[in-house]
C-alpha cells in the first residue's frame, strides 16, 4: 500500500504587485480561473487527492482569503495564521514548527496546479529526503530559479535567478510544490523574513542534507504576471490543464537527437561540435504548445566505446536545452543508452558493453518513458533520421516518421519503412499536427 500525506500549507502572503491591474486591492489567491478563486483550486485538488488538514499562512488581504474560506464546507479541516510582518515563503512556515510532525505538502498560493499527488509521495517516499521539490521544464527558464540535478534526481545546486547571459543549464525549473520533512524547521530562522529558495535550500545544501527535484511534465504554472494569467486562464478554458496530469493517459513526439535536433557528426564527442538545426526550436515549441510531451531518445555509444562520459552526454543536454530555452522551448524529458554490444576499442568500458534492452532498434527507451509519464504509444510519434529508429517506434507501437536531415534513412541498418517521411523535424511536426486536427 502506497504512503500518503494528508497535512498540507498554502503559502498566500505575497503581495501580488506584479498583477495589480487584475486583483485591484483583491488577494491575489482570489484571482479567478475558470469562475473560481485559484485557492479553491488548490484545495480542491488537496481534498481530492487525500489531503485532510490544510494551513493558510496569510498575509497582504489575508483578511479576504479567510472570510471567502470560511463561507464553505470543505470536507477539510482549515487553519488559518495570519503574519504580523512579512515572513517571506520560508518563515511563514517556521509558525507551524511543533504543530506538523509528518511530512507535508507546502504551495505557493499563486500557482495554477494539476497534477498526480500520490506519484510525487511515492516519489519522496523512495528517496527519504529531507525536502523533494517539484520541477519542470518552462518555456521562461531566463527568469526562473533552476536546480541541477544528478542522474537520481539529488540536488546538487540551486542556480537562482538573474541568470548569467552565458550559464548553460538544464531548464528544471522550481514549481513552488513541495514535500518536506518535519526536519526542515529547525533550518528556518524564528521571526525573521526568509525565503525557501534564497536561504533555506542553500542551508540545507551546506548541510549535507539530501534534497530531491521531481521532475513532471504536468501543469504547474504561476500566474505572476498578466501574460502568464492570461495563459492560465486559456489553458483552463480548453482543458489544457486537466489534460496534462499523469492520471490520464499522455501522448508524446519521440525524438532522435543527433541528425534530428542538431547536426549529425560522425562519431560526436566533444561539445564543440554540437550545433543545434535552425528549425529545431520552432519545431519544439510547436509540440510544447500542443498536447503531446517533446522527450528525446538516443543511442550514444561513445560513453561504452570510451570517446566520452555521461557527463559529456549530460553537457550536451544542457547545452540542447539552454538554445531551446533562449527561444523559449522545451524538451520535457531525455532518455539515453550509453551501451555498444561490440568490443574491441581502446579504453572501452567493458560494463557498458552488453546486449541491452534499451538501445535502438529495441524499444526500451521508450518503453522506461511510457512508464515514468502514463504514455499512450499507440498515440504517438518517432521521428528519427535512421532505420534503427522507425524500428524502434514500430516496435514500441508508435506511428513513425523518418525525416531527410542526418542519415536520412541511408544507414541501412534494419528493414524498416515509415509511416511516414519530412524534410526535417519542423515538416514532421507540422504534418503530425496537421493528421491531429484532421482528426
Amino acid at each position: 500500500m502506497s504512503d500518503s500525506i494528508t497535512k498540507a500549507v498554502i503559502v498566500a502572503g505575497g503581495k501580488g504587485t506584479r498583477l495589480a491591474t487584475f486583483t485591484n486591492n483583491t488577494a491575489k489567491a482570489l484571482v479567478e480561473i475558470g469562475g473560481k478563486p485559484i485557492i479553491q483550486h488548490q484545495i480542491e485538488l488537496l481534498r481530492g487527492q487525500g489531503v485532510k488538514e490544510i494551513w493558510l499562512l496569510l498575509g497582504h488581504l489575508g483578511e479576504q482569503i479567510q472570510h471567502f474560506a470560511e463561507q464553505k464546507d470543505w470536507g477539510v479541516v482549515l487553519h488559518f495564521l495570519h503574519e504580523k510582518q512579512p515572513l517571506g515563503t520560508a518563515g511563514a512556515l517556521k509558525q507551524l514548527e511543533g504543530e506538523i510532525q509528518e511530512d507535508f505538502f507546502a504551495l505557493s498560493g499563486d500557482v495554477m496546479i494539476n497534477i498526480d499527488l500520490q506519484r510525487f509521495v511515492d516519489w519522496h517516499t523512495q528517496k527519504e529526503g529531507i525536502a523533494s521539490l517539484m520541477v519542470h521544464p518552462n518555456d521562461h527558464p531566463f527568469d526562473s530559479d533552476l536546480v541541477e540535478a544528478d542522474g537520481k534526481g539529488r540536488v546538487l545546486s540551486l542556480l537562482r535567478r538573474p541568470h548569467a547571459e552565458d550559464l548553460v543549464f538544464r531548464t528544471l525549473s522550481i514549481a513552488s510544490l513541495y514535500i518536506f520533512s518535519p526536519r526542515i524547521f529547525p533550518y528556518i530562522p524564528k521571526g525573521e523574513k526568509s525565503d525557501m529558495e534564497k536561504d533555506v535550500l542553500p542551508k540545507l545544501l551546506q548541510a549535507n542534507e539530501n534534497i530531491y527535484a521531481y521532475n513532471t511534465p504536468e501543469y504547474i504554472k504561476d500566474m505572476g504576471t498578466p501574460n502568464r494569467l492570461e495563459e492560465v486562464r486559456k489553458d483552463y478554458e480548453s482543458g489544457k490543464i486537466f489534460r496534462m496530469s499523469l492520471k490520464n493517459e499522455r501522448r508524446a513526439i519521440f525524438l532522435d537527437r543527433d541528425g534530428v535536433l542538431n547536426e549529425e557528426v560522425d562519431q560526436l564527442a566533444k561539445i564543440e561540435d554540437f550545433r543545434l538545426y535552425d528549425f529545431t526550436p520552432e519545431a519544439v515549441k510547436k509540440i510544447n504548445e500542443s498536447d503531446f510531451m517533446a522527450i528525446v531518445v538516443s543511442n550514444q555509444p561513445m560513453v561504452a566505446k570510451g570517446f566520452m562520459t555521461e557527463k559529456d552526454v549530460q553537457e550536451m543536454q544542457k547545452e540542447l536545452e539552454t538554445e531551446l530555452g533562449k527561444k523559449g522551448a522545451k524538451i520535457d524529458a531525455a532518455y539515453y543508452c550509453f551501451h555498444h554490444p561490440e568490443k574491441g576499442f581502446e579504453g572501452e568500458r567493458p560494463e557498458l558493453k552488453i546486449e541491452c534492452a534499451c538501445r535502438k532498434p529495441k524499444p526500451g527507451l521508450l518503453l522506461e518513458a511510457q512508464k515514468d509519464f502514463h504514455i499512450d504509444l499507440k498515440r504517438s510519434y518517432m521521428i528519427g533520421d535512421q532505420t534503427v529508429d522507425i524500428l524502434a517506434g514500430r516496435n514500441a507501437g508508435c506511428k513513425t516518421v523518418l525525416v531527410q536531415t542526418g542519415y536520412a534513412g541511408k544507414d541501412a541498418r534494419c528493414e524498416a519503412e515509415p509511416d511516414g517521411r519530412a524534410q526535417d523535424v519542423l515538416d514532421a511536426v507540422n504534418n503530425i499536427m496537421l493528421a491531429q486536427a484532421a482528426v
